[in-house]
């Protein structure tokens, strides 16, 4: 996505590679570079800058998270039948529902990886997965008997000074899953980060394939 906007309104953003937090003026006429990861990547006179979803109307944009549209009701699903007094199937029917929805799924450690191919460096359009920047995802059951998420990930180069930005940002969004209490995220550096642990399909949107 490449699209010239001019801001409606001030709006609150994030100056890539720095993280500092700054307010971008109304009538700055900024280019968006790309919407991955649920955010907008822009650049201006400034430079580069990241800006979350729920400013989008600053720039005039429609949310990224519209984009999924609204759930309708599955097709070829029955009605509930109605319940009549002293009808036992209804109400062990009820019973079981009840104990259903007061189960949490429990997350895996695919819904972990799926989970970090949403979250993207803001100067390269490929998530950190198919970077090859996640070197190792697990959950652990603490003493109190939750679920811990521990992930040891490292970054393109010593650096790169999004590298804290990039970590919580993974582990906000794994501990936003079901059944995850928390997430610790480290930045290891060994084995040291090549282009070799890029995937084919990172390679082709970069143009090195």
């Amino acid at each position: 996505m490449q699209e010239t906007v001019k801001l409606l309104r001030d709006c609150p953003a994030m100056l890539i590679p720095s993280g500092l937090k700054v307010t971008l003026a109304r009538g700055n006429e900024l280019l968006v570079t790309h919407t991955l990861g649920g955010k907008f990547t822009v650049r201006g006179i400034f430079g580069i800058a990241r800006i979350d979803d729920e400013n989008a109307d600053a720039l005039g944009l429609a949310p990224l998270s519209a984009s999924a549209g609204a759930v309708g009701k599955p097709e070829n699903v029955s009605e509930p039948l109605s319940k009549t007094p002293g009808d036992s199937s209804a109400a062990s029917g009820q019973c079981a529902l009840a104990s259903a929805a007061q189960e949490i799924p429990q997350a895996t450690l695919d819904d972990l990886w799926n989970t970090a191919k949403t979250v993207f460096d803001p100067e390269i359009p490929v998530n950190i997965v198919d970077l090859g920047l996640v070197y190792r995802m697990e959950i652990l059951k603490t003493p109190e008997g939750k679920n811990r998420v521990e992930v040891d990930m490292t970054l393109t180069a010593p650096g790169c000074s999004m590298g804290p930005a990039i970590a919580n940002d993974l582990k906000l969004r794994l501990e936003a899953l079901p059944s995850i209490s928390e997430a610790a995220v480290n930045i290891v550096w060994d084995p040291p980060w090549n282009t070799d642990m890029m995937t084919m399909e990172a390679r082709m949107i970069l143009g090195m394939e």
